[in-house]
């Protein structure tokens, strides 16, 4: 049995606001699938069109502010019934079992995932989104971090 990948927690927490903000702007399902690696990491949307330059401009600036809002990230267990009345559980193996493990970034997002993740969004840095490309109705958002030391002394200055 292959040993799972265990994403980045800054890029993974990342990802989840990403999504959230993407779902709240744009009334879309979550990712259908995401690549995330240290470096940069790519989000695969179902979607109708592409997005444009100020529209990924306005994406990367909700998705910091949310970031820069600090967020308690926690994780809570619900059984599997219930869990399934509240979230999207298609992408969650059977083997997952009878509780499921939801991630909260803060009241802001919400979603059922066994990754990695940061204990506060500020720990994240900043997302800079790196190019976008829309194909076959899926859009691809590839995305990287900066560091949280060097987005805290930019911010001081």
């Amino acid at each position: 049995m292959d040993t799972p990948k265990i994403a980045d927690p800054r890029m993974h927490t990342a990802e989840h606001i990403l999504s959230g903000t993407m779902i709240r702007v744009y009334n879309c399902p979550r990712p259908f699938t995401t690549h995330l690696e240290k470096k940069k990491s790519k989000v695969d949307f179902v979607f109708s069109r592409g997005l444009t330059d100020d529209e990924l401009h306005d994406l990367e600036e909700r998705v910091n502010a949310v970031i820069r809002q600090d967020h308690h990230v926690y994780e809570e267990l619900l059984d599997r019934a219930v869990a399934a009345t509240q979230y999207d559980l298609a992408r969650l193996p059977d083997s997952a079992g009878e509780r499921v493990r939801i991630i909260h970034v803060g009241d802001y997002d919400a979603c059922p995932c066994s990754g990695t993740h940061v204990r506060t969004t500020k720990e994240i840095g900043t997302l800079h989104i790196i190019s976008a490309s829309f194909e076959d109705g899926a859009l691809r958002i590839r995305f990287k971090l900066s560091d949280p030391a060097t987005t805290a002394a930019s911010s001081r200055t």
